[in-house]
């Protein structure tokens, strides 16, 4: 799916900014790797693995919002984004439609945590 106009709770952000939750997205995944192999080599308690869901969640809010282009930020704002400029929105005049979307970013930002839960819970397997 590739659009270029905002439809409520579907499609807040251009292609420039798909790119940038993208980027975020692998961010926090190199930050999660990282961490996890020192966490890991270290020898420290794997309880402290849980704060990985810090940065595991957050690689997963990038990676959701590029996927289903659409910023949870930018609707928690009432704003979007289809300029080729990040640094740009339009306000989100109609009031049902900023409620449609704030509820998507509450999805966006709910699953993020699950993810980010059970990627820690998963480290705590490891020997």
């Amino acid at each position: 799916m590739t659009t270029n106009e905002y439809i409520p709770g579907v499609c807040n952000i251009g292609d420039a900014e798909i790119r940038t939750r993208r980027n975020s997205g692998y961010l926090g995944l190199a930050v999660t790797i990282i961490a996890l192999v020192v966490l890991v080599l270290l020898p420290i308690s794997p309880w402290w693995r849980l704060f990985l869901i810090i940065p595991a969640g957050g690689a997963a809010t990038g990676f959701l919002q590029a996927g289903m282009h659409f910023c949870a930020g930018f609707a928690m704002r009432g704003v979007f984004n289809f300029e080729g400029d990040t640094h740009h929105t339009d306000t989100i005049e109609q009031a049902e439609y900023r409620r449609v979307d704030q509820r998507k970013a509450i999805l966006i930002f709910g699953l993020s945590l699950v993810i980010g839960i059970v990627f820690a819970l998963l480290t705590l397997l490891i020997p």
